[in-house]
């Protein structure tokens, strides 16, 4: 069946087309959600709510732009409605502005020596709400405007999220020459 074979098919509600739109997009999809939400059990029930969401709305999708955006941007709002009612999406510290100050940028040669397991893990290891942010500007190409408001945060906190996770992940990686909040605040005084 071909791609438009298998939409059509699941307009209408045939099984054998949701099918095989499940068994073509299930791992694709699967691993937007793990980019949200780490444990696996919790991404696996939140594919299959995905799906259930992409099945009933698929009647609205008017084939403008890629088909997979629109169904990666149905599996998105599926984990970040998850995250929201869990209420991880700022709970795990204080995310308001960071002082004035500066993190250093990372080496390219480090990011090559590391392996794709070591930095999925490293992301997974985020609080939710630096994680969630980190992928919606950075993979998905959300604006922090964009952001704050799918995810009831201000632009600001966005930013914040968006710094902290940056330098946590080098912390973490060990690839980055981070200066303390510290040395931030007096190089900014003496500007």
């Amino acid at each position: 069946m071909t791609q438009e074979q298998i939409i059509e098919g699941c307009r209408q509600g045939d099984n054998d087309a949701r099918r095989a739109l499940y068994q073509h997009y299930a791992p694709l999809m699967l691993g937007v959600v793990r980019r949200y939400v780490s444990e696996r059990a919790t991404a696996e029930d939140l594919l299959h709510d995905g799906f259930v969401t992409l099945y009933t709305k698929i009647g609205d999708w008017r084939g403008e732009g890629p088909f997979d955006a629109w169904c990666r941007r149905i599996f998105v709002n599926t984990a970040l409605s998850f995250l929201r009612k869990r209420s991880n999406l700022g709970a795990d510290e204080d995310i308001s502005e960071l002082p004035p100050g500066r993190i250093e940028g990372v080496a390219p040669q480090a990011l090559e020596a590391l392996s794709a397991e070591e930095l999925r893990q490293a992301i997974e290891s985020l609080p939710d709400g630096y994680r969630t942010v980190l992928n919606l500007y950075a993979v998905e190409g959300y604006s922090h405007a964009e952001i704050g408001q799918m995810l009831g945060i201000s632009e600001t906190t966005s930013r914040s999220q968006y710094i902290r996770a940056k330098a946590r992940l080098a912390a973490k990686l060990g690839i980055a020459d981070t200066k303390t909040n510290k040395q931030n605040r007096e190089e900014q005084q003496h500007r």
